[in-house]
């Protein structure tokens, strides 16, 4: 579950935020002033954050600034409407996206869902169970051993690191390797690429670690993994 850190000082528009946002699966953390959120960021993770730019005893940009340093995460302004000089502020400062009020309900959650994908993309180096990815140069490593995978199994492999909390249904995958294949995958033809992947990436393929089968349903990446 995502965890949204919304900055606002209005009492009525973060309510309706903190509604919204928890109707769409997220969970929020609220702090109505500079002082609080700053605190706040200081103990807490988050995946992202929106930031009111007036608050009552200071303003968004210092608590970009600090989010920025502490935490490697999008953050979207929320800003009046016409601050112009403000907006460009703000993306100078490091900001990903800004939104003007009033704001759009779905116009604020397809901003928010643009900026997690991209910043889940951003993450070069993943680890789990001493399996080493670098999407950045395309390197997977086995304790240390660089491993060999198709076309198709790193395809597969990047579905999983892309969405780590997430159950993959057959479906979906069938889908991802039709299109990384350019042609039909079906699902016998999937069944045979998870068991060549597992049998690359496991330390014991008959009892996986990393790939997952989750019975009726699909498949989910195992526990204890770690991205940077």
């Amino acid at each position: 579950m995502k965890r949204i850190f919304l900055v606002e000082d209005d009492k009525a528009i973060a309510k309706n935020l903190m509604l919204l946002l928890r109707s769409e699966g997220y969970t929020v953390t609220h702090a109505p002033t500079q002082s609080e959120a700053i605190d706040l960021v200081s103990v807490n993770r988050f995946d992202l954050a929106l930031v009111d730019i007036s608050l009552p005893d200071g303003n968004g940009f210092t608590v970009c600034t600090e989010i920025k340093e502490t935490q490697d995460i999008p953050v979207i302004f929320l800003t009046a409407s016409g601050d112009e000089a403000s907006v460009v502020t703000g993306l100078n400062m490091g900001a990903d996206d800004y939104i003007t009020k009033p704001f759009r309900p779905r116009e604020l959650i397809a901003r928010i869902k643009t900026a997690l994908r991209k910043s889940s993309r951003s993450a070069s180096a993943f680890e789990i169970c001493g399996l080493n990815v670098d999407t950045a140069s395309g390197v997977v490593k086995k304790d240390g051993s660089e491993i060999f995978l198709s076309a198709l199994e790193y395809r597969l492999l990047l579905v999983f690191i892309n969405n780590p909390k997430s159950i993959i249904t057959r479906g979906r995958l069938l889908d991802e390797l039709w299109d990384a294949a350019g042609e039909f995958v079906n699902d016998n033809t999937l069944t045979v690429y998870i068991k060549r992947l597992r049998e690359k990436i496991e330390n014991d393929p008959a009892n996986p670690q990393i790939i997952l089968t989750v019975r009726g349903t699909g498949y989910r990446l195992g526990d204890g993994y770690v991205s940077q």
